[in-house]
């Protein structure tokens, strides 16, 4: 065996790998009150037994990272956030989000319009299709913010969302057939 065809079967194995796994990636700013709700959810998830090749990652406000991450690509991508969608705070809904649906910047991501500090997850998942990542399907877990000014800690509603958050998201990934993980 020549050390190509080593490495591009190293390559093969790990992109099969990669399209198996599960990705749970906590979003917001804890700086920002109830903004910090991703983050929290992350670190709860942390902390529980979840199956194998689901990956948990408090990503804050690090979405350049998550972007990079994903470029590895994975079957399913969950993201827990805090969305001001007009219901009554602490509320959680979980949104099925289209992969194909273009982000910020055009129908390809462009790179032009890109900005690591604004960098919000409808810019992440704009910018996967340029960069070439392989992401299957895409939920979204979020919570209706009570109070995003600065300061940190999560309002009283919003807190006590996060674990049933977290519980939506472990029953989630507890469907999974585990070939799909």
């Amino acid at each position: 065996m020549t050390a190509n065809s080593a490495a591009g079967m190293e390559r093969a194995a790990h992109g099969a790998a990669a399209d198996c796994r599960t990705v749970v990636a906590g979003i917001g700013n804890i700086l920002l009150g109830d903004d910090g709700f991703g983050v929290e959810v992350a670190r709860r998830l942390s902390g529980r037994a979840l199956p194998p090749g689901v990956e948990v990652s408090d990503v804050g406000i690090r979405s350049v990272h998550l972007a990079f991450d994903l470029l590895d690509g994975c079957r399913l991508l969950i993201l827990a956030d805090a969305s001001a969608r007009g219901e009554t705070p602490g509320t959680v809904t979980l949104l099925e989000v289209d992969p194909a649906t273009p982000g910020p910047g055009g129908p390809d991501g462009d790179m032009a319009a890109f900005d690591a500090h604004g960098l919000g997850p409808d810019a992440v998942l704009g910018l996967l299709g340029s960069l070439g990542a392989r992401v299957g399907r895409i939920l979204a877990v979020v919570c209706e913010p009570a109070d995003t000014e600065p300061g940190i800690g999560l309002s009283p509603p919003v807190a006590a969302a996060v674990d049933a958050a977290a519980e939506l998201i472990e029953r989630l990934v507890a469907e999974l057939p585990a070939e799909r993980r």
